[in-house]
């Protein structure tokens, strides 16, 4: 794994080291989407990111965040050196209902087995997916209730012995399935390039930053800053950073000038593109 800095990463999420239980497992994911942001702005600046989840925490600790396969990289990274027992699955999320379900990688799912005070029940994990669950799910069929959002689990249709989660109608996705054996960063790999340089990769073609909090979901889609639910347009490159900074803790010191004029070129383009369609958080 390499240079794992967990003392930097808890600092990150404002929380102290302590034995793994359901309650500290909730704080630590509660913690991660609603400090550290789902975003793609090193795609929007054609950077290319690796996989590993030393890198990405590298990244989350300047202030940054990330998509699935860094997100869920990293916390399931942190998780493990706590001495949680995580597996990585691989996943598929479908942007549209119109999509067809499958498990094509787009999306590192996460899972946590064997906690000390209920070692038969296995959790649901996701802090990648930006409008995602705030906190573990209990990976049992039934419907469960986060703040506005009501969420289903159910035995995959496409994924024998895997599951399917379907979001809330009013999320940015319908929902993904996950394979139940294990995965490596590294099955990853091709899909990351894919997402991170095609034309039609949704990370490319639209910035997006999202962050989770017990009540809701904050969205900054190209010019258009939705916060729960109250969407406001952004007129300048100054309200664009001071949201972004604000509400999503990405603030401009993080960029060069000519970065910074790049990402506010692009957003009012594709702004002006009106780029439509729901926000495939993978």
């Amino acid at each position: 794994m390499g240079n794992f800095d967990v003392t930097g990463y808890l600092d990150r999420l404002g929380l102290e080291a302590e034995p793994p239980s359901v309650a500290a497992l909730r704080r630590l994911h509660a913690a991660q989407v609603e400090r550290v942001p789902y975003e793609a702005l090193e795609v929007q600046l054609g950077r290319p990111t690796p996989l590993e989840p030393s890198a990405s925490l590298a990244r989350i600790l300047r202030g940054r965040g990330g998509y699935c396969y860094h997100l869920n990289g990293a916390f399931s990274a942190l998780l493990r050196e706590l001495g949680y027992q995580v597996t990585r699955h691989l996943g598929g999320v479908q942007g549209g209902p119109g999509d067809a379900p499958n498990v094509d990688r787009n999306h590192l799912a996460l899972t946590v087995s064997g906690l000390p005070d209920d070692p038969a029940a296995t959790w649901l994990i996701d802090v990648g997916l930006g409008d995602g669950i705030h906190e573990p799910l209990p990976l049992r069929e039934g419907t469960y209730t986060q703040g506005p959002h009501t969420y289903r689990l159910r035995p995959s249709e496409v994924a024998p012995g895997g599951w399917r989660f379907d979001h809330d109608p009013s999320g940015s996705f319908a929902g993904f399935d996950f394979a139940p054996g294990a995965a490596e960063m590294a099955d990853f790999a091709e899909k990351h390039a894919w997402l991170s340089t095609s034309p039609e990769s949704g990370f490319v073609r639209v910035c997006v930053l999202q962050r989770r909090d017990a009540a809701g979901v904050d969205t900054l889609r190209a010019r258009t800053l939705n916060r729960h639910g109250v969407k406001e347009v952004v007129e300048s490159p100054a309200e664009w950073w001071t949201a972004a900074a604000d509400v999503f803790g990405v603030t401009p010191d993080l960029f060069t000038d000519a970065e910074r004029e790049r990402l506010w070129r692009q957003v009012v383009t594709q702004h002006e593109a009106h780029a439509g369609g729901p926000v495939v958080s993978v």
